[in-house]
């Protein structure tokens, strides 16, 4: 993410300027915006107009700049782009003043934000700003028989693809080069900076051997790990293990999944953990909260008017940190995530256990 102008302007607000650079940052972004912004950028828009014109005619798009009043957010992964939709209170044509209009946000896409930011949103802001920085990872799993490739970003991990087939004597059965070298075209094809390759036994070892004598480039980016497992119980393993932050100095998933399994040994314990939206505010209030641990997607449902909980997770977050607590937001993307979300979308690692 490019952070390209900062702004203030009146009663807190402040204009913030970007250009997302990536998905990952597409999704950041979701979690930035909520209703009530102003989102401002260039789009394509068919004219309507408040009279008998007003129907769409099926003309061609015009090219405009419009500000909206965002109403709602929608980020929608696998066609890249992020939807934000609303009230057009400013446009570069005055008679479009008023209209519902949808801004399409893809990659290098400049917008401007005017906002009152939380603090959790700054945040998350630097941290796309600095992930521009990372290398793009794949982890590649293998054994006999199988192998799963998939891909490391910032809203979780990604299968881009899984290699069956069974390998050894038999009518069906299929050589190891067939298998190595489907796997070597999927991690060409993913071009990625780095490649973790992991899995049980030696099979990862032939797979990187015949990778080295078939593709050398494939093999000059790997760096191999012992699992236990394949496919997504095993790329839990390379990220617990530490492995990717290796070639990135610390990824959002791998804290994430420490943190989770942290919470879940506390709780397991009796020990210095609470969970629940209740709970975690009275450890909030005692300032008894070390991190405290939110689900995206629940921070931003409780935000707005359809929030369940009866407390105001805005307090809890400003009251963790003015009490010198930490604040992570998880991703619903990722198992970490799904685990919290199990737990009411919010606990907290406390200092001192509460009775």
């Amino acid at each position: 993410m490019q952070i390209t102008d900062r702004e203030q302007l009146e009663g807190g607000r402040e204009r913030v300027t970007v250009v997302p650079e990536s998905v990952d940052d597409l999704w950041h972004l979701q979690y930035v915006l909520e209703p009530g912004d102003r989102v401002a950028g260039d789009t394509t828009r068919r004219i309507q107009r408040n009279d008998e014109q007003m129907r769409d005619t099926g003309g061609e798009r015009e090219h405009m700049w419009v500000a909206i009043a965002v109403d709602d957010i929608e980020f929608h992964k696998f066609a890249n782009r992020l939807r934000v939709g609303g009230e057009i209170v400013a446009c570069s044509r005055e008679d479009q003043l008023g209209f519902h209009h949808t801004l399409n946000v893809e990659a290098r896409d400049e917008i401007s934000i005017d906002k009152r930011f939380k603090p959790d949103q700054e945040a998350r802001l630097e941290e796309a700003e600095e992930a521009t920085e990372n290398p793009d990872v794949a982890i590649a799993t293998v054994e006999e028989g199988q192998a799963h490739v998939h891909t490391v970003a910032q809203y979780g991990t990604e299968e881009r693809a899984t290699i069956t087939g069974p390998t050894g004597k038999g009518e069906y059965a299929r050589e190891r080069s067939e298998l190595f070298a489907e796997l070597g075209a999927v991690l060409k094809r993913q071009d990625a900076d780095a490649i973790i390759l992991a899995g049980p036994g030696f099979t990862k070892q032939d797979a990187y051997k015949y990778l080295e004598k078939n593709e050398p480039d494939v093999t000059e980016r790997v760096t191999m790990v012992d699992t236990a497992s394949v496919g997504d119980r095993g790329v839990h393993e390379v990220l617990k293990r530490g492995a990717v932050a290796d070639v990135q100095e610390e990824t959002r998933i791998e804290r994430e999944a420490e943190y989770i399994d942290e919470l879940t040994r506390r709780i397991a314990e009796g020990a210095k953990a609470a969970y629940g939206p209740e709970a975690v505010q009275q450890a909030a209030e005692y300032g008894a909260i070390e991190t405290l641990l939110v689900l995206d997607d629940r921070l931003r449902t409780e935000r707005g008017p359809d929030g369940e909980w009866a407390v105001d997770v805005d307090r809890i977050v400003r009251t963790t940190e003015q009490k010198g607590g930490d604040v992570t937001v998880f991703s619903s993307e990722f198992p970490p995530g799904q685990q919290l979300s199990n737990l009411g979308g919010i606990a907290a690692l406390l200092r001192y256990r509460l009775e």
